[in-house]
């Protein structure tokens, strides 16, 4: 399984970084639970609960960190 699409983390620009840190943080969710089920019977769990809620954005904001660095900020 591929996590990162075309083996880089270079993008066009921000709102393309955004995009592939949103694809990862979704990726790695898979990745750690790779039953379809399970996942959308979940899903209404942390779909009600502001910490998890809050916890999926830290994720989503690390990986942007990382892809904006990758990027040199899109200098």
């Amino acid at each position: 399984m591929s996590l990162l699409p075309d083996n880089t983390l270079i993008t066009a620009g921000p709102d393309e970084g955004r995009a592939l840190a949103i694809k990862l943080a979704r990726s790695s969710v898979k990745a750690t639970q790779p039953d379809a089920e399970v996942r959308q019977r979940l899903r209404s769990v942390y779909a009600e609960d502001h910490g998890s809620l809050v916890a999926i954005a830290h994720v989503v904001a690390v990986e942007f960190a990382t892809i904006a660095a990758a990027n040199n900020y899109w200098r």
